[in-house]
Protein backbone atom coordinates (compact mmCIF):
# COMPACT_ATOMS: atom_id res chain seq x y z
CA UNK A 1 0.00 0.00 0.00
CA UNK A 2 1.41 3.53 -1.11
CA UNK A 3 1.74 6.31 1.28
CA UNK A 4 1.83 8.49 -1.34
CA UNK A 5 -0.88 11.94 -0.66
CA UNK A 6 -1.40 13.99 -3.66
CA UNK A 7 -1.29 17.77 -3.03
CA UNK A 8 -3.19 20.17 -4.74
CA UNK A 9 -7.12 20.55 -5.84
CA UNK A 10 -5.74 19.87 -9.55
CA UNK A 11 -7.80 16.80 -9.75
CA UNK A 12 -11.17 18.02 -8.66
CA UNK A 13 -11.20 20.91 -11.00
CA UNK A 14 -10.01 19.08 -14.00
CA UNK A 15 -13.77 17.61 -14.47
CA UNK A 16 -14.71 20.51 -15.74
CA UNK A 17 -12.39 20.28 -18.70
CA UNK A 18 -14.36 18.40 -20.85
CA UNK A 19 -13.14 20.26 -24.23
CA UNK A 20 -9.71 20.19 -23.36
CA UNK A 21 -9.80 16.17 -22.53
CA UNK A 22 -11.77 15.53 -25.94
CA UNK A 23 -8.96 17.88 -27.44
CA UNK A 24 -5.57 16.00 -26.48
CA UNK A 25 -8.01 12.68 -26.54
CA UNK A 26 -8.23 13.16 -30.25
CA UNK A 27 -4.32 13.92 -30.67
CA UNK A 28 -3.41 11.04 -28.29
CA UNK A 29 -6.01 8.05 -29.55
CA UNK A 30 -3.60 6.75 -32.36
CA UNK A 31 -0.95 6.09 -29.87
CA UNK A 32 -3.21 4.38 -27.13
CA UNK A 33 -4.02 0.95 -28.48
CA UNK A 34 -3.33 -2.86 -26.31
CA UNK A 35 -2.62 -3.26 -23.07
CA UNK A 36 -2.25 0.26 -21.27
CA UNK A 37 -1.29 1.54 -18.63
CA UNK A 38 -2.18 5.13 -16.75
CA UNK A 39 0.28 6.22 -14.67
CA UNK A 40 -1.11 8.70 -11.77
CA UNK A 41 -4.53 8.09 -12.59
CA UNK A 42 -6.06 10.20 -9.91
CA UNK A 43 -9.82 10.36 -9.75
CA UNK A 44 -10.35 8.92 -13.61
CA UNK A 45 -10.89 11.73 -15.35
CA UNK A 46 -8.49 10.92 -17.82
CA UNK A 47 -9.48 7.16 -18.02
CA UNK A 48 -13.02 7.60 -18.79
CA UNK A 49 -12.97 9.82 -21.59
CA UNK A 50 -9.31 8.11 -23.24
CA UNK A 51 -10.56 4.20 -22.31
CA UNK A 52 -11.21 3.64 -26.20
CA UNK A 53 -12.43 0.86 -28.16
CA UNK A 54 -8.61 0.35 -29.12
CA UNK A 55 -7.66 -0.93 -25.78
CA UNK A 56 -7.31 -4.40 -25.00
CA UNK A 57 -7.12 -3.62 -21.26
CA UNK A 58 -6.62 -0.51 -18.64
CA UNK A 59 -4.31 -0.39 -16.13
CA UNK A 60 -4.91 2.48 -13.33
CA UNK A 61 -1.70 3.10 -11.57
CA UNK A 62 -2.09 5.30 -8.60
CA UNK A 63 0.08 5.99 -5.84
CA UNK A 64 -2.49 7.67 -2.97
CA UNK A 65 -4.22 4.95 -1.58
CA UNK A 66 -7.45 7.65 -1.09
CA UNK A 67 -7.65 8.75 -4.89
CA UNK A 68 -7.46 5.39 -5.81
CA UNK A 69 -9.96 4.04 -3.80
CA UNK A 70 -12.14 7.17 -5.40
CA UNK A 71 -11.38 6.38 -8.48
CA UNK A 72 -12.55 2.20 -8.43
CA UNK A 73 -15.71 3.60 -7.55
CA UNK A 74 -15.92 5.97 -10.43
CA UNK A 75 -14.94 2.99 -12.95
CA UNK A 76 -17.60 1.41 -11.07
CA UNK A 77 -20.29 4.06 -11.63
CA UNK A 78 -18.53 4.82 -15.49
CA UNK A 79 -18.40 0.53 -16.80
CA UNK A 80 -16.58 -0.18 -20.12
CA UNK A 81 -16.21 -3.14 -22.02
CA UNK A 82 -12.54 -2.34 -22.02
CA UNK A 83 -11.33 -4.42 -18.89
CA UNK A 84 -9.80 -2.11 -16.07
CA UNK A 85 -8.64 -2.40 -13.28
CA UNK A 86 -6.47 -0.05 -10.32
CA UNK A 87 -2.90 -0.59 -8.84
CA UNK A 88 -2.32 1.65 -5.51
CA UNK A 89 1.73 2.57 -6.18
CA UNK A 90 4.02 3.77 -8.36
CA UNK A 91 6.43 1.73 -11.11
CA UNK A 92 7.57 -0.31 -8.62
CA UNK A 93 4.13 -2.27 -8.02
CA UNK A 94 4.31 -3.29 -11.74
CA UNK A 95 5.05 -7.12 -11.82
CA UNK A 96 8.49 -7.28 -13.11
CA UNK A 97 7.40 -9.65 -16.29
CA UNK A 98 4.39 -7.24 -16.98
CA UNK A 99 4.24 -5.09 -20.32
CA UNK A 100 2.28 -2.52 -21.41
CA UNK A 101 1.54 -1.46 -25.27
CA UNK A 102 0.79 1.84 -24.38
CA UNK A 103 2.19 4.01 -20.62
CA UNK A 104 0.45 6.85 -20.49
CA UNK A 105 1.33 10.12 -18.39
CA UNK A 106 -1.06 12.73 -18.15
CA UNK A 107 0.27 16.16 -15.96
CA UNK A 108 1.78 13.37 -14.07
CA UNK A 109 5.52 13.66 -15.18
CA UNK A 110 5.90 16.91 -13.81
CA UNK A 111 5.10 15.86 -10.03
CA UNK A 112 8.01 13.51 -10.24
CA UNK A 113 10.78 14.79 -9.13
CA UNK A 114 13.42 11.87 -10.61
CA UNK A 115 11.34 12.03 -13.90
CA UNK A 116 14.39 10.47 -15.77
CA UNK A 117 14.42 7.33 -13.37
CA UNK A 118 10.78 7.38 -13.74
CA UNK A 119 10.91 6.90 -17.35
CA UNK A 120 14.01 4.55 -17.76
CA UNK A 121 11.16 2.19 -15.36
CA UNK A 122 8.39 2.82 -17.55
CA UNK A 123 10.03 1.84 -20.87
CA UNK A 124 11.29 -1.47 -18.63
CA UNK A 125 7.85 -2.41 -19.07
CA UNK A 126 6.82 -1.23 -22.68
CA UNK A 127 6.34 -3.50 -25.58
CA UNK A 128 9.36 -3.82 -28.32
CA UNK A 129 6.17 -1.66 -30.83
CA UNK A 130 4.27 0.53 -27.62
CA UNK A 131 4.32 3.98 -26.83
CA UNK A 132 5.17 5.98 -24.16
CA UNK A 133 3.29 8.79 -24.37
CA UNK A 134 3.71 12.40 -21.99
CA UNK A 135 1.62 15.59 -21.47
CA UNK A 136 3.10 18.36 -19.70
CA UNK A 137 2.78 21.50 -18.55
CA UNK A 138 4.84 23.47 -20.96
CA UNK A 139 7.58 26.31 -20.56
CA UNK A 140 9.37 27.10 -17.73
CA UNK A 141 8.98 30.48 -18.01
CA UNK A 142 5.39 30.39 -16.92
CA UNK A 143 6.52 28.46 -13.91
CA UNK A 144 4.23 30.27 -11.18
CA UNK A 145 2.56 30.16 -7.75
CA UNK A 146 0.15 27.85 -9.43
CA UNK A 147 2.22 25.39 -10.00
CA UNK A 148 3.26 25.36 -6.67
CA UNK A 149 0.86 24.91 -5.02
CA UNK A 150 -0.08 21.92 -7.47
CA UNK A 151 3.04 20.45 -6.52
CA UNK A 152 4.84 20.61 -9.82
CA UNK A 153 8.42 20.21 -9.92
CA UNK A 154 9.35 21.55 -12.89
CA UNK A 155 7.63 22.90 -16.58
CA UNK A 156 9.15 21.60 -19.95
CA UNK A 157 9.77 22.40 -23.36
CA UNK A 158 10.39 20.03 -25.97
CA UNK A 159 13.88 19.48 -25.76
CA UNK A 160 13.87 19.44 -21.64
CA UNK A 161 11.10 16.98 -21.87
CA UNK A 162 13.03 14.55 -25.07
CA UNK A 163 16.09 14.88 -22.84
CA UNK A 164 14.76 13.09 -19.84
CA UNK A 165 13.88 10.39 -22.33
CA UNK A 166 15.91 7.14 -21.66
CA UNK A 167 19.09 6.70 -24.60
CA UNK A 168 18.10 3.90 -26.81
CA UNK A 169 14.62 5.60 -27.50
CA UNK A 170 13.36 7.85 -30.52
CA UNK A 171 10.37 10.05 -30.68
CA UNK A 172 7.41 9.09 -32.92
CA UNK A 173 5.91 12.83 -32.08
CA UNK A 174 6.55 16.24 -30.13
CA UNK A 175 4.26 18.71 -30.27
CA UNK A 176 2.46 21.55 -28.04
CA UNK A 177 -0.69 21.94 -27.51
CA UNK A 178 -3.11 25.11 -26.13
CA UNK A 179 -1.49 28.14 -27.95
CA UNK A 180 -4.01 30.35 -26.78
CA UNK A 181 -4.16 28.65 -22.70
CA UNK A 182 -0.39 29.82 -22.27
CA UNK A 183 -1.69 33.69 -21.91
CA UNK A 184 -4.05 32.65 -19.31
CA UNK A 185 -0.76 31.16 -17.81
CA UNK A 186 1.09 34.53 -18.39
CA UNK A 187 -1.67 36.36 -16.85
CA UNK A 188 -1.13 34.08 -13.66
CA UNK A 189 2.64 34.15 -12.95
CA UNK A 190 2.76 38.49 -13.42
CA UNK A 191 -1.31 39.64 -12.35
CA UNK A 192 -2.80 36.98 -10.67
CA UNK A 193 -0.58 34.72 -8.80
CA UNK A 194 -2.91 32.66 -7.78
CA UNK A 195 -2.14 28.81 -6.35
CA UNK A 196 -4.94 26.94 -7.52
CA UNK A 197 -7.75 28.13 -10.13
CA UNK A 198 -11.06 28.83 -9.38
CA UNK A 199 -14.19 26.33 -10.93
CA UNK A 200 -15.41 29.57 -12.98
CA UNK A 201 -11.84 30.03 -14.50
CA UNK A 202 -11.36 26.22 -15.41
CA UNK A 203 -14.57 26.44 -17.12
CA UNK A 204 -14.09 29.92 -19.30
CA UNK A 205 -10.49 28.13 -20.32
CA UNK A 206 -12.58 24.81 -21.17
CA UNK A 207 -15.19 26.59 -23.41
CA UNK A 208 -13.83 29.68 -24.83
CA UNK A 209 -10.03 29.48 -24.40
CA UNK A 210 -9.78 26.03 -25.69
CA UNK A 211 -11.98 25.92 -28.75
CA UNK A 212 -9.29 29.10 -30.09
CA UNK A 213 -6.84 26.90 -29.60
CA UNK A 214 -7.83 23.85 -31.40
CA UNK A 215 -7.50 26.67 -34.36
CA UNK A 216 -4.60 28.49 -33.27
CA UNK A 217 -2.77 25.37 -32.75
CA UNK A 218 -3.01 24.48 -36.27
CA UNK A 219 -2.23 27.54 -38.21
CA UNK A 220 1.08 27.20 -35.57
CA UNK A 221 1.68 24.05 -36.65
CA UNK A 222 1.95 23.17 -32.76
CA UNK A 223 5.17 24.78 -32.40
CA UNK A 224 4.01 26.38 -29.09
CA UNK A 225 1.32 26.05 -26.49
CA UNK A 226 0.36 25.58 -22.31
CA UNK A 227 1.46 22.05 -22.72
CA UNK A 228 4.10 19.76 -24.45
CA UNK A 229 3.21 16.32 -25.74
CA UNK A 230 5.99 14.03 -25.98
CA UNK A 231 5.60 10.21 -27.74
CA UNK A 232 8.09 8.05 -27.69
CA UNK A 233 9.08 4.00 -28.61
CA UNK A 234 12.07 2.06 -28.58
CA UNK A 235 14.84 2.05 -30.90
CA UNK A 236 18.32 2.22 -31.66
CA UNK A 237 20.69 4.78 -33.53
CA UNK A 238 20.62 8.48 -33.10
CA UNK A 239 17.89 11.32 -33.95
CA UNK A 240 17.20 14.77 -34.20
CA UNK A 241 15.64 16.62 -31.38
Amino acid sequence: MSEYSYVGEELDQARHAHNWKSYFGLCLSPYLRGRVLEVGAGLGGTTIPLRGETAASWTCLEPDASLAARLRTTLEQNPSPVPTTVTVGGMEAIAPDEVFDAILYIDVLEHIEDDRAELKRAFDHLSATGNVVVLSPAFPQLFSELDRGLGHFRRYTKRTLCDVFPDGTIPVRVFYLDSIGMLASLANKFIMRQTAPTEKQIKFWDRTIIPLSRVADRLLRYSLGRSVVAIYRHGSGATTR
